[in-house]
């Protein structure tokens, strides 16, 4: 799978989760070069704690267009069958997922 940001690969693997709808990237595959941290957060009941990414590149930002949990429930971890702690999704309508 790899994740497709203006023409720019920002994340590459044969190792993703697929969970409700999303690929999860291993932490390693994704290039942090076009990843800021934000101070935004989310909860989900299952699975903790969500933390996002801006994607930049050049001059052109996304906003909030990746997150990741920084540490994943142990109810999640049950649920799905691996630890995705770290692992990075992405929003469809703003990178492509192929």
């Amino acid at each position: 799978m790899k994740a497709l940001w203006n023409d720019n690969v920002i994340a590459d693997s044969d190792d993703t989760v697929f969970i409700e709808g999303n690929h999860y990237f291993p932490p390693e595959s994704v290039n942090k070069n076009y990843f800021v941290p934000t101070d935004m957060h989310t909860t989900c009941p299952w699975k903790g704690e969500a933390s996002y990414y801006t994607l930049t590149i050049d001059d052109e930002q996304e906003q909030n267009a990746a997150w990741y949990y920084p540490d994943v429930s142990d109810m999640a971890k049950e649920r799905v069958g691996t630890d995705f702690t770290n692992y990075v999704a992405f929003y469809p309508n703003k990178v492509t997922v192929q």
